[in-house]
């Protein structure tokens, strides 16, 4: 149950407010009816207050206070207890709160500003909540300490009528029922001279939410019909209209406000990500992250002043209470003790007091990873064990612990043998799955030397220490060397020895013995060359002498940097060996005299200026057996040059006298420092030079010379032309009066294929015929649609089948010479002569070879040498003393005719020189009808 404060008070103190605020001027002056309303209004108003008051358990009287203009933040509204304290009404107050943000609340109900303001009058209310969760509602009423003078003499100056007179009010948001509850009444001043009713509408009215507010049309006394929801509704605004009986309206429409006062309804909650991440060893300090927070109550509000606290990890983190901001508290934060914090974390409205709103919620911060932990030894001594001369073997593993992340630079283990690797006998490898450190032997290790070894392993991560003082770590390794039964090794493992070039064979310039190192003697081992790349050394084979076998030469290219490598094998009685390395320094003997390698030489012509050009010459020892070198003119010298200028290995020959060009001859002394030389020749051309780069071109060279590779080319081939022409006119005249008649008397036939060597002619405008003796000569043009075969035979072996069909023949024949047998065949058109078929066009299709034919005609030759005076003997060669027309010989012979309408009469027109080559072609023999 909620108590009404004072009526007298509560009505003063409304009267002096309405004033203050609803007085509005009025166009109609009713000073009377004015007088006679309020005269009126307050005995009623004081009654139904006595009435109220009566019926209340307790008393809450409205707070007046007077305040400055401008208020300071911070400044004391109302520093009594007792106003807000609850004073008989059996209850003790437990929370207070402000419906306006502007002012705040303690706990011992002390009224202060939060921030800076101006006012003239200010009213709001403070919701007190008992110990049993009741709510209470003290009105606090603000005014200016000079108001009422400047009030009064306000009025004085200027008369102000009232038109409505309901100030802005406010419901509390969530009330209790029961519902429906008076709000507010309103009144218009028209009411004093009609009978008049009222009427609302808008939002909470007519608009939604609809029937929230009621009215009684004849009092004006507004209602609210069921709880509100700030967080939904916080204001609500709505029209009031006044209304004669006639309907008519009486007054302008009066705006309501409505506000809904906040009431901490609405608990605090976390927004944003719950996951945050940090480096472990972190300075304290350093920013995590920050944790982000809500409240649906009204703003700037106790109602949403939260506060963050941290309610475990307090030694790992800590929490700003009012931005939520998370930083480090040490600067220990260990991932491998804890990788993941899980922190809880309490928000609470009205500034954390105890009757606030809370939430709270876990948040996980994740430490990353810092190497701050380095590779651990799991043993303090490790052994090994490896056999002597091993090499490129894995000897141990040597395994170590790390606490840092895995598969991370900070866990990755390098390891390296900081000491007993002097000699670069060892190599450290890490294995990548196990972490492990592998130790190789690379070279390998010598028992009678060493055979304990004893090395410093040290291990790191790929990257440096952070956050410990705390240094990598080593371990010792002792490594036991395994004897073994070895070869022979040579002592030293290269000897160097001085021979002078050219000592005679045989002379022994040194010996290179080897050890057992078992027992250190040379007992029982043989020597064995294996590279001497001139076979210059022999090595006696049971005492290891190097004998010269070949004059050895400083200037041979087998030689560089006058030095000579042999290498030597020794061998003991168990076959094992061992291998040495002999290199000899040659020393220089003068067994070179200077020679000038170019002798022949250019001097340009130059008018009557003397030429002159450069004379080089080289020595193949070295000093002081070669440069500098002494030039001189031989003993012919005719004085027509002389010498200057002379270098180390070089003079310039320039002439003595004007010469005119050619080529002289002039003779040369060279000598090297000891005087050993001898006299040469050098050649120098005299001409007139198109260059006199690259020591001068003489104009005559240079013109021949400029026909280059093309024009030698050019050259052989027109020689190599006139040979082939020369060869083809001895093998036509060598064949002239041959008469190829390739037939015999039995009547065998032939075909002479075409050959572009010595043919009769374009004139002649089909392909050379052989002729078959006494073959018939069919016209295929008079067999058209005839289709005939035919069996051939004759006396010598030969026999055939011809087809015959359409305008064409297509014929096969065998013939036989002897043992051999050749076969042809192929498509002719037009004409058959006798029983066989001669071949008439040039797209003639055959499938005799050149090969068939060249050993036809092998054969053929073969029989006309056998006679030379029988049935071949017109076939062989005739010697004739003049070719042509007036020979005493007569004509060598005519063409023979195919048929009438391709005589070759007009051959014996073409003169002497072709006539007898077109007679190679045809036989004197004619056939056909």
């Amino acid at each position: 149950m909620r108590a009404t404060p004072h009526p007298e008070d509560f009505i003063r103190a409304r009267l002096s407010d309405t004033r203050s605020v609803t007085l509005v001027e009025s166009r109609e002056i009713r000073h009377t009816h004015s007088r006679m309303y309020e005269r009126a209004l307050f005995p009623l108003c004081l009654l139904t207050l006595v009435l109220i008051q009566s019926a209340a358990s307790c008393e809450l009287r409205p707070v007046l206070v007077q305040v400055p203009k401008r208020l300071p933040a911070g400044y004391v509204i109302s520093e009594s207890k007792e106003e807000l304290s609850l004073k008989g009404c059996a209850a003790k107050p437990v929370a207070f709160t402000s419906s306006d943000p502007d002012f705040a609340v303690n706990t011992d109900g002390t009224i202060i500003t939060v921030h800076g303001l101006e006012i003239t009058t200010k009213r709001f209310s403070v919701l007190v909540q008992d110990e049993n969760g009741i709510d209470w509602r003290v009105d606090i009423i603000l005014s200016c300490k000079d108001e009422a003078s400047q009030k009064s003499s306000s009025a004085a100056r200027k008369r102000i009528k009232r038109r409505w007179r309901p100030l802005p009010f406010s419901l509390i948001e969530n009330d209790r029922p029961p519902f429906p509850k008076e709000v507010e009444m309103i009144a218009s001043d028209s009411s004093a001279t009609y009978s008049v009713y009222y009427e609302i509408s808008g939002q909470g009215v007519t608009l939604d939410p609809v029937g929230l507010f009621t009215l009684n049309k004849q009092t004006g006394m507004i209602s609210v019909t069921r709880a509100v929801d700030r967080e939904q509704y916080p204001q609500f605004n709505f029209t009031a209209r006044v209304f004669d009986l006639n309907g008519k309206e009486r007054d302008e429409s009066l705006p309501i406000t409505v506000n809904v006062d906040d009431v901490n309804d609405n608990a605090p909650e976390f927004i944003g990500s719950r996951f945050f991440t940090v480096e472990e060893r972190c300075r304290a300090g350093t920013r995590i992250g920050k944790v982000n927070a809500t409240d649906k109550d009204q703003p700037n509000t106790s109602h949403t002043l939260i506060k963050f606290t941290l309610l475990n990890s307090t030694n790992m983190f800590s929490i700003d209470p009012f931005t939520g901001e998370i930083t480090a508290k040490t600067n220990t934060l260990d991932r491998e003790a804890q990788d993941k914090v899980y922190v809880e974390i309490e928000i609470r409205d009205m500034g954390g007091a105890p009757n606030g709103l809370f939430s709270r919620g876990t948040f996980v911060i994740t430490l990353t990873d810092v190497n701050d932990n380095p590779p651990t030894f799991k043993e303090k001594l490790y052994k090994a064990k490896v056999q002597e001369n091993q090499e490129n073997v894995l000897v141990t593993r040597i395994p170590v612990e790390d606490k840092d992340l895995v598969n991370t630079p900070n866990w990755k283990a390098l390891f390296e043998v900081t000491k007993g690797n002097e000699s670069g006998n060892f190599r450290m490898e890490t294995d990548p799955k196990t972490n492990e450190g592998l130790l190789y032997v690379i070279k390998g290790l010598d028992f009678e030397k060493t055979p304990l070894v004893n090395l410093e392993i040290t291990a790191r991560n790929e990257v440096p220490l952070v956050g410990t003082d705390t240094k990598w770590l080593t371990v010792p390794l002792e490594l036991s060397v395994g004897d073994e039964d070895e070869g022979p090794e040579f002592n030293p493992s290269i000897l160097y020895l001085k021979v002078k070039e050219n000592v005679p064979n045989g002379t022994v310039i040194g010996t290179y013995k080897a050890l057992d190192p078992e027992n250190k003697n040379s007992d029982g081992i043989k020597y064995y060359k294996m590279t001497d790349p001139g076979n210059w050394i022999t090595v006696v084979e049971n005492t290891g002498e190097l004998k010269t076998a070949n004059t050895i030469d400083r200037e041979s290219p087998l030689v560089h940097k006058d030095m000579y490598n042999i290498t030597i094998r020794a061998v003991d009685e168990s076959k094992k060996t061992g291998k040495g390395m002999v290199i000899i320094q040659i020393e220089d003997v003068n067994d070179n005299i200077p020679v000038i390698p170019g002798k022949d030489l250019i001097m340009c012509s130059k008018g009557d200026t003397l030429g002159s050009v450069l004379v080089e010459a080289m020595d193949m020892d070295k000093p002081p057996y070669s440069t500098p070198l002494l030039f001189e003119f031989g003993a012919d010298h005719d004085g027509k040059w002389k010498l200057k200028d002379a270098t180390d290995s070089s003079v310039v020959l320039e002439q003595a006298v004007a010469m005119p060009n050619g080529l002289y001859s002039v003779p040369l002394l060279v000598k090297d420092l000891q005087g050993f030389g001898k006299e040469q020749t050098v050649n120098v051309r005299l001409c007139t030079c198109e260059r006199e780069d690259n020591g001068g071109i003489c104009g005559a060279r240079s013109a021949s010379s400029s026909l280059g590779s093309l024009g030698i080319l050019a050259l052989v081939l027109s020689g190599l032309l006139l040979l082939l022409l020369s060869l083809l006119l001895i093998f036509i005249c060598s064949t002239k009066r041959e008469k190829l008649y390739i037939s015999d008397d039995t009547g065998t036939g032939g075909m002479l294929l075409k050959s572009n060597t010595e043919a009769p002619g374009e004139e002649v405008k089909d392909g050379a015929l052989m002729l078959i003796p006494g073959a018939e000569v069919v016209d295929g043009s008079q067999q058209s649609g005839l289709m005939e075969s035919k069996n051939m035979t004759s006396a010598s072996g030969r026999y055939g089948q011809s087809f015959f069909q359409g305008g064409g023949v297509y014929n096969t024949t065998t013939q036989e010479f002897g043992t051999e047998k050749f076969y042809s065949s192929g498509r002719y058109d037009n004409n058959m002569y006798g029983n066989a078929t001669i071949q008439k066009l040039s797209n003639t299709n055959t499938l005799d070879t050149w090969k068939t034919n060249g050993r036809y005609l092998d054969r053929k030759l073969a029989y006309l040498g056998d006679e030379e005076e029988g049935r071949y003997a017109d076939d062989l060669l005739k010697t004739y003393g003049h070719e042509g027309m007036g020979s005493p010989a007569g004509s060598v012979g005519c063409c023979s005719l195919v048929a009438e309408q391709e005589s070759l009469e007009f051959l014996n027109t073409l003169g002497p020189k072709f006539r007898p080559l077109a007679d190679v072609c045809y036989t004197t023999n004619r056939t056909g009808n």
